[in-house]
């Protein structure tokens, strides 16, 4: 990395910096005060304080509100920095130095310091771990404070993309005694503080009035309430038990846009649904059943029936359009019964019956695409059994345990980022339990890469890897779809690389 490059990389943190001093631009005129309350189609008795455990919109929006972080992707996609003021990165990007904002403090009063960092990241590593932010975080080699507030982080190899990752919601800065970090207390040093939280039913928090960030957190208290059936967190906007609500019924989106007061809201960002097939597991073993199970799903009809047209149609692989590396010249794969059966042929058979386990909490509609996809199969010669199992315990008991599944991702921010959570050979979440040789060669080559055009192709080349030869079954990515009270007011501008902006919105969001 030269010169000008480094100094690129330096002033991407202090600007940041800088930008999270400035308010946040509001549609409508923001005021202090208040106590809001949110429906979300998330949570379940298993959620804990743990960061590392932490896998959908509850506790990650929990985890932003009453912790802190080092960086922050910002509502238009940018990097900014929270916990650290700067970083710079060696000419390799192999060695990078963060430095820490003086004077921050957890909600118990002690200061953030660059051995909490250290801790933090420690407790996502060692072979004990089965944290899901591991793997982006095992190319890190050595640790060490450089005083108080600089850490300076040695990885295995380069990465461009190093900062991003630092900010994955997996990754708060925690305190620490001993170099164990403290994540069972619930104190962080986030712009709210922790009151009470019921795994599976809701969680209070209050203003941490020394927040040192005094342009987010707004509110005087915030409510998450556990709302997993649809119908219930309709019910509760409408009635005004809440001010805002996730996972709209995109059935119904339409009759509750035209309700006086409330507003439906259509993001679009890198969240897909996906039926991951474990390729370990026969038949998926064998990439021409996987292939044929690929060309038998109706794309468009997907998106047309299920996202209601909140969406477009995937390509069998995770990188959204509006992914910086997105290979949009990569030919759409469509709906081909004969290409099917074809494939069936080659895997020596003229027919496959296969369980596909479904239910509402992998994605809204996820039952109703089950039996869509079952439809279009049998003219293929294909009959999926569509298994409907409970909402609650989706995740513990379904999800990376059945062979055939639904699922959802909210994307990442980077390629880089999305592959290594999912894709790389054994990571906790690669659902598919997908190894590919040469794509996992290119995924640590892409990362040091400073070449754009040759990183380009990079990402282009491992994309249609996934698509032709890996597990999941990508039909559709979905916008965010959410519902919020007049009552609020809400940013000009929201963030696409979570749902509610970004899962941000009790930091970033006010009354009207």
């Amino acid at each position: 990395m030269n010169t000008t490059t480094r100094r690129r990389f330096l002033q991407t943190g202090a600007a940041g910096a800088a930008a999270l001093a400035v308010p946040i631009r509001f549609a409508r005129a923001a005021k202090k005060g208040g106590v809001m309350r949110l429906g979300s189609g998330h949570g379940a008795t298993s959620d804990s304080f743990d960061p590392g455990t932490h896998e959908h919109g509850f506790t990650i929006a929990m985890s932003h509100g009453y912790n802190g972080y080092l960086t922050e992707v910002a509502s238009d996609g940018s990097l900014v920095g929270q916990l650290a003021e700067s970083w710079e990165a060696s000419a390799d990007v192999a060695t990078w130095t963060f430095k820490l904002r003086k004077g921050v403090t957890y909600h118990n009063g002690r200061e953030v310091s660059a051995e909490d960092v250290i801790a933090s990241i420690n407790h996502h590593l060692g072979e004990d771990s089965k944290s899901a932010a591991k793997p982006i975080v095992s190319p890190i080699t050595d640790m060490k404070a450089d005083g108080k507030h600089t850490v300076v982080f040695t990885l295995e190899a380069g990465n461009a993309d190093f900062p991003f990752i630092v900010g994955d919601y997996h990754l708060p800065i925690m305190p620490s005694e001993g170099g164990k970090p403290d994540w069972q207390s619930g104190i962080g040093a986030g712009a709210y503080r922790v009151k009470s939280f019921e795994p599976g039913v809701r969680i209070d928090l209050e203003k941490y009035a020394d927040h040192w960030d005094s342009g987010r957190g707004h509110f005087d208290a915030v409510t998450m309430i556990t709302m997993a059936d649809p119908a219930a967190r309709t019910n509760a906007i409408i009635t005004g038990e809440v001010h805002a609500i996730d996972r709209v019924d995109l059935k119904t989106a339409h009759l509750l846009a035209r309700r006086k007061g409330l507003t439906v809201h259509s993001i679009a960002g890198n969240q897909h649904y996906t039926f991951p097939m474990r390729t370990q597991t026969p038949p998926f073993d064998d990439n021409n059943v996987r292939l044929a199970l690929k060309h038998a799903i109706d794309r468009k009809e997907m998106v047309e029936k299920i996202l209601h047209g909140y969406g477009v149609v995937g390509n069998d692989h995770p990188i959204g359009r509006g992914q910086r590396f997105f290979a949009k010249d990569l030919e759409q794969r469509v709906y081909d019964p004969d290409k099917a059966k074809y494939h069936l042929k080659q895997a020596g058979m003229d027919s496959l019956s296969v369980d596909l386990y479904v239910a509402d909490a992998a994605f809204a509609g996820a039952v109703d695409a089950g039996v869509l996809f079952a439809e279009t199969a049998k003219a293929a010669g294909i009959d999926l059994n569509i298994v409907r199992t409970p909402n609650d315990g989706y995740w513990k008991d379904i999800w990376n345990k059945k062979p055939f599944c639904a699922c959802y991702w909210s994307g990442r921010a980077t390629a880089d980022w999305m592959f290594s959570t999912a894709y790389e050979a054994g990571v906790p979440w690669n659902g598919t339990q997908w190894e590919h040789e040469r794509f996992n060669l290119l995924l640590k080559a892409a990362r040091a890469e400073l070449d754009e055009p040759k990183r380009r192709g990079m990402y282009a080349e491992m994309q249609q890897i996934v698509r032709d030869e890996g597990g999941p079954i990508i039909p559709m990515f979905a916008s965010y779809v959410f519902a919020t009270s007049e009552k609020l007011a809400l940013p000009a501008q929201m963030g696409s690389n979570w749902d509610k902006d970004g899962e941000r919105w009790m930091e970033r969001w006010s009354f009207a």
